[in-house]
């Protein structure tokens, strides 16, 4: 499949080309757009799996494209000059992730026509351009081959989600949640760049794969013990790969940087599927996987990732147990499995952490799709307790979305168990030997019964019982642009778990872990970007309960055992003809995770209580001392050349007098200090 490569600047071409159409011939065109949003995206599906194939067939790609700028500053390491290029790298992970992102990408577009098309939206021409900029944006962030250029779509995938989740400007919510998604996310984005300058400085180099990069950098600093910017190297590397975490943390809504996702319901739920399914929220934790690497080499900063994405999973599932608006829920679910999937890449499982996006990118925009379908059905209203009685009068819905259901609450054999479970397993063995990582495997444990709750009580609530409303009474019905993407979805929730069956490996010894041998390279790699070579940097020690057989069965089993309990604990309270609320019943505990925990208030504070008030302080300073010192400087500059500008008269009489008084006082001082007069 020599050459193929040579068209892969076209997969994130194609839906650029789809942004200028819809922008500037949208309101001309049949569907507004959404014909060129779809063939454009089809055509980077199709490059994308052959892509993938030519992968699979023991090729990769990793080409330079363009150097915009070029130095001859040297790094800390003493690297001479340093180059900023566009460059594609193409390898099992991104060959992976470019067809994760273009499928759903293609079915959004195919959804948005009858979610937004046939409900006779205004403004679909600026849509489409959004969803066309939006999907270049993460495919080229994909599989951009530096960490400045993979920045700078970073950044633009965040200016992308704000002109999406503020799609409906007239209202007041929706605006205002654009904003507070683009600065609560670029606040994590300070962190990053001042990450990619420090790396650069610190190595002279950018690149993630070969020999020049600066993870194969970051090891000899570390191996040769050498002293970066008056740190050790394990230290520097931490800092540095922190700073770049504060990035991951607010793309991927990671606490304390997960308060703009919920509001980022704002917009329409076709955005929601793709925002938080496959792209934005998700190009987080794809960074952290491109970057294993250097992760690796700080368990430091391993060990935080998994706490975080641990106390994030269990943190955000406790407050989707008390949301009515299905949204709501599908939001702090996917907050909460970010987390897992950062908890998987945490403890050093590459693959489970990597299964799970992938997985979740299916399940979830299967879900937000589902959710699409119902407010269709429901004539746009979104309260569950509005809902019931909706299985029976749209059953391609309700199958779909329960086959999403199962996923996301982690029963077997949905894809979603397979994932989670080894996640779960890989937390499991290195927390018998790292109390840390214990801590964060029990949140997570924890929090797979509030998934199983949450999740059959949004099910029950929507679609089980007594219809509660007219609306409910007299569903919409929905076309087959709705129905062919939930069924596309639908059958990957079920079936995508066989990507990689690792515990019935551990069990039976049968060669079922296609992901880890896709990922281990076993097809076609770059050197170093493999998992035996991430593997082997790793320092974590694993332990096991009895044998590693007996290991996979109590992990398993106790997380099956806490999902069936708060499915089932959900069937018993609301699988009703007329169900009733039992919030009342949490009380205070209730009251404050509906509140999410009064982040919002507490972000709200911290700005207006010690931001400003410190602003404010740095503002006087400013304008007094330092203005003052810069005004004084120049008002006695002024006072005294407004004293010497009298002698420039224009006169040459005046000038010679003065020369010549000049000399004579220079004469009586050389007299006086040289004793002539004496």
């Amino acid at each position: 499949m020599e050459g193929v490569f040579d068209y892969a600047p076209a997969i994130a071409a194609f839906p650029l080309v789809a942004f200028v159409v819809a922008l500037t011939f949208g309101k001309w065109l049949p569907k507004k757009g959404a014909i060129a949003g779809i063939f454009a995206t089809a055509g980077s599906l199709l490059l994308s799996l052959v892509m993938l194939a030519a992968v699979a067939s023991g090729e990769v790609y990793h080409e330079t494209l363009y150097e915009w700028t070029a130095g001859d500053a040297a790094s800390e390491v003493g690297a001479e000059g340093i180059a900023f290029t566009f460059g594609i790298l193409i390898d099992p992970l991104s060959a992976l992730m470019l067809v994760i992102v273009s499928l759903v990408a293609v079915l959004v577009h195919v959804f948005s026509l009858g979610y937004m098309n046939a409900e006779g939206e205004t403004g679909l021409p600026r849509y489409y351009a959004g969803l066309g900029l939006f999907t270049f944006s993460m495919l080229a962030f994909v599989y951009a081959d530096n960490l400045l250029m993979a920045f700078m779509f970073f950044e633009l995938v965040g200016l992308c989600s704000y002109l999406l989740i503020g799609f409906w400007f007239r209202t007041r919510s929706a605006p205002s949640a654009a904003k507070k998604a683009f600065l609560v996310t670029r606040f994590g984005d300070y962190f990053f760049l001042i990450g990619v300058v420090a790396i650069a400085a610190t190595f002279g180099t950018v690149a993630f794969a070969g020999d020049e990069s600066f993870i194969a950098a970051a090891e000899t600093a570390i191996n040769d013990d050498t002293q970066l910017f008056g740190f050790d190297a394990q230290t520097w590397v931490t800092i540095t790969g922190l700073l770049v975490l504060g990035g991951v943390l607010g793309k991927s809504a990671q606490f304390p940087f997960h308060t703009w996702l919920p509001d980022a319901m704002e917009g329409p739920t076709t955005v929601s599927a793709l925002i938080h399914a496959a792209t934005m929220v998700a190009a987080g934790v794809y960074l952290v996987a491109r970057m294993f690497g250097y992760y690796a080499l700080s368990p430091t900063a391993l060990a935080i990732i998994a706490f975080v994405g641990g106390f994030t999973a269990l943190f955000a599932a406790t407050m989707g147990v008390v949301k009515d608006d299905i949204k709501q829920v599908l939001a702090y679910s996917t907050i909460s499995q970010y987390g897992y999937m950062m908890l998987g890449l945490g403890v050093g499982g590459y693959v489970a952490g990597v299964f799970h996006l992938m997985n979740h990118a299916f399940f979830k925009a299967l879900l937000f799709l589902g959710a699409g379908a119902v407010i269709v059905l429901m004539h746009h209203e979104q309260d569950m307790w509005k809902m019931g009685g909706l299985k029976d009068k749209a059953p391609v819905t309700y199958y779909t979305f329960l086959a999403g259901a199962l996923a996301l609450a982690g029963i077997i054999p949905f894809s979603g168990f397979w994932s989670k479970d080894e996640i779960l397993y890989d937390a499991m063995i290195v927390g018998l030997e790292e109390p840390v990582i214990l801590a964060a495997y029990a949140m997570a444990l924890v929090a797979v019964f509030f998934t199983g709750f949450y999740t059959f009580r949004m099910v029950f609530l929507t679609f089980h019982g007594e219809p509660r409303s007219e609306a409910a009474e007299d569903p919409h019905p929905v076309g087959w642009a709705i129905k062919l993407p939930l069924i596309t979805l639908g059958i990957l929730a079920v079936v995508a778990g066989i990507a990689n069956l690792a515990p019935v490996y551990k069990l039976t010894g049968i060669e079922l872990t296609f992901l880890e041998s896709w990922l281990d390279g076993e097809y076609g790699a770059l050197e170093g970007l493999t998992y035996g070579a991430y593997g082997e940097l790793l320092a974590y020690e694993t332990g096991v309960i009895g044998t590693e057989q007996q290991t996979v069965l109590i992990a398993a089993g106790v997380s099956l055992l806490l999902a069936f309990s708060g499915a089932g604990l959900a069937w018993k309270l609301y699988n009703v003809p007329e169900p009733v609320a039992h919030k009342e019943r949490l009380g205070s505990v209730g009251k404050v995770a509906e509140a999410n925990y009064y982040q919002d208030e507490y972000q709200v504070w911290l700005a207006e209580g010690v931001t400003q008030p410190v602003a404010r302080v740095a503002d006087r300073f400013d304008r007094t001392v330092i203005d003052g010192t810069v005004n004084g400087i120049s008002s006695v500059s002024l006072f005294s050349s407004s004293w010497v500008k009298r002698i420039q008269t224009g006169i040459v009489t005046n000038y010679a007098a003065l020369l010549v008084a000049g000399f004579i006082g220079l004469l009586l001082v050389l007299g006086l200090y040289g004793g002539w007069f004496l």
